[in-house]
Parts: C-alpha cells; sequence; structure tokens
C-alpha cells in the first residue's frame, strides 16, 4: 500500500503511522532499528528503497529515505507511506523536501525516528565530506557510504580516510568479506609460512582493491603492489607469495574464482560479486565499529603502484633459453 501526503508535516505523518497501525493491527515492536537513507531528489531512490526492503526481511526497521529537492523552490514537504507488500518487512517513509527544508533533514526525520532503537544512516551515492559530522550521521550509531557509487571512487575513499570516525563503513569494504574469508582458510592451512610478496589486481577506480590491498598489507606486514587490470571487473587476482610457493586467487569473470596453492588442486569457488542488498543487510548485523575496517582504511596509500597487470611467470622453455642468450653475449664481448 502506497498513501501520497502533498504538502505535509511530520505531525501528520507520526499520525497516519499510527492509524495505519491501528487499522492493520500492526506494531512496531518487532522494527530493530531505524534506517535513514539520504539521497538527492532525482537519483535513483526507488534502487536504494528496494535494497533496504531486501534487507529488511533480515532486519526489520523503519526506513526513512531523505530526497533533497531543488534549493530554490518554496519550502514544502511531501512524504509517501508505503506498507505491506510495498516495503518489505519494514514500513517506509519517503520525505521529499524543497526549499529550505532540503537543507533540514535532520529536524524533518528526528520525530519519526523509532524510540529505543538505534539509528543508521546510508548515503547510497554521493556522501559527505565527514559523514560523522553530518547532521543525520550524528544522529546514527552506524554511518554507511558506499566509495563505488561516487564519481571518483578513489577520491572518495581517501575522503573516509580522512574524515574517519567509529561506526563508519563503507559497502566497498563490505564487497570484501568473501575474499577476505577465502583468503584467510588458505593461510589457515600448512605450511604456516612467512608472506613475502602481495599483489593485487584489479580495476583502476576499484576502492574494493584498494582496501583489499591495504588490509592485506597491514596484517601481513609486507607492502603490497597494487596492479591494473587489463579485464575483468573489480578485484581479479590477488597472489601472495610464500617460500614454498605462491597462493593465488583469480576471478576473471566477476563470477567464479579459482583457488590455486602448492601441494593441492585448484578449487573452483562460488565469487559471484555481491549485490548493494547483501552488503546492506550484511551491515546492518552490527552496530559497533568495525576495528578492521579502520586498520585497512589507515593503511590506504601503502600499497605500490603499478601500470600494467600482474606479470605472469614466463614458460620453462623462454626461462631455459634466456641464459644461454647472456651467456653468449657475454662470451662475445
Amino acid at each position: 500500500m502506497i498513501i501520497d501526503l502533498p504538502s505535509t508535516t511530520t505531525s501528520q505523518i507520526n499520525s497516519r503511522l499510527v492509524r495505519l497501525r491501528d487499522e492493520g493491527g500492526a506494531t512496531t515492536l518487532g522494527r530493530v532499528l531505524t534506517l535513514v537513507i539520504v539521497t538527492e531528489d532525482g537519483q535513483r531512490t526507488d534502487a536504494a528503497i528496494d535494497a533496504a526492503n531486501d534487507a529488511s526481511r533480515e532486519h526489520p526497521c523503519r526506513v526513512i529515505v531523505v530526497a533533497r529537492g531543488a534549493r530554490q523552490a518554496a519550502p514544502r514537504l511531501d512524504a509517501q507511506i508505503r506498507v505491506g507488500g510495498d516495503a518489505g518487512a519494514s514500513e517506509v517513509v519517503v520525505l521529499r523536501l524543497y526549499g529550505p527544508l532540503a537543507n533540514e533533514g535532520a529536524s524533518c526525520v528526528m520525530p519519526l525516528l523509532l524510540p529505543d532503537t538505534p539509528v543508521v544512516a546510508w548515503w547510497p551515492f554521493d556522501a559527505p565530506a565527514a559523514p560523522s559530522k553530518d547532521p543525520i550521521g550524528q544522529l546514527a550509531q552506524r554511518r554507511i557510504t558506499d566509495a563505488a557509487a561516487e564519481k571518483n571512487p578513489i577520491k572518495a575513499l581517501e575522503n573516509r580516510k580522512a574524515s574517519y570516525a567509529p561506526g563508519d563503513t563503507d559497502l566497498a569494504w563490505t564487497r570484501l568479506t568473501l575474499w577476505r574469508g577465502m583468503l584467510a582458510a588458505a593461510l589457515d592451512l600448512p605450511p604456516y609460512e612467512k608472506i613475502t610478496d602481495i599483489e593485487v589486481t584489479g580495476e583502476a577506480d576499484s576502492p574494493s582493491s584498494e582496501l583489499l590491498a591495504s588490509w592485506l598489507a597491514a596484517y601481513c606486514k609486507v607492502p603490497a603492489k597494487r596492479f591494473k587490470a587489463t579485464s575483468g571487473e573489480g578485484i581479479v587476482t590477488v597472489r601472495l607469495e610464500r617460500e614454498s610457493g605462491p597462493v593465488e586467487l583469480h576471478r576473471p569473470d566477476g563470477k567464479v574464482g579459482t583457488l590455486s596453492q602448492p601441494g593441492q588442486p585448484e578449487r573452483r569457488i562460488a565469487l559471484q560479486r555481491r549485490s548493494i542488498r547483501d552488503c546492506l543487510a550484511e551491515e546492518l548485523r552490527r552496530l559497533d565499529p568495525d576495528e578492521v575496517y579502520e586498520v585497512a582504511l589507515k593503511s590506504l596509500g601503502k600499497a605500490t603502484k603499478a601500470k600494467a597487470a600482474t606479470p605472469k611467470p614466463a614458460a620453462n622453455g623462454e626461462a631455459e633459453k634466456k641464459p644461454k642468450v647472456r651467456a653468449k653475449a657475454k662470451a662475445s664481448s
């Protein structure tokens, strides 16, 4: 059910929500948090709402969407309430703010927050320079951004590093969960040798590749080399060198990865690129600061950049020919 409330107030919105609960027999007792989504009017707001609705089936919540409209217009608040099949396991309140009200999102959100429940703020597109200092960010225990959705993802990630505060997180980090799990599991098996070299290959503007390289460098205490992929999407290859041979996880098509390591057969692994819904649901599972993300974020910039993709080892025949050529040259000189 979708109910439009043009030129309304937060008091009228609250009254209508109470009436809907009385008529439908619904209660807020099942809501575990309030999720505030901040967008600009005209952005892909419905896509963000759909992702929140899907995530709400795991985390029932009230979703408040702040869609900021034209600043030059007359002050006006248009609202829309979505319940039932149009809201997943949540209730959605869309606030479209115009004129001076566009800069007063926090004031419009506060009367609609569920009492005694955590607040999570999510900027699915362009985020403020310092989310923890934003008026809506100050209301929230957790603040979720997405560097990959911004015009310059790497610069956005650097801004996250400069403005980090406990409770901040980014979906570029959440997309690494499967990669981190597979690499940690591979290193949990013998031989337990020190990592001597790290190579991460991915798209040039992939913030997840940057975070993965910095995470590996921080915890393996070895500088990571960051290579630009010539094909593939997102992260393509991670190669960890050890004395007994490399551990390599390669995903050329964004769907299936291949894990290879010395003394074991190659394994094919489901490594599908994660959806926004999956990443959002994962972040809503925890409301405490993510210390591992903080370490990875603050280690950004330690990876050595390279223009070409990860070089592949030469074939045996080629490796044998090179010494002969060098020897011949030396003899002739």
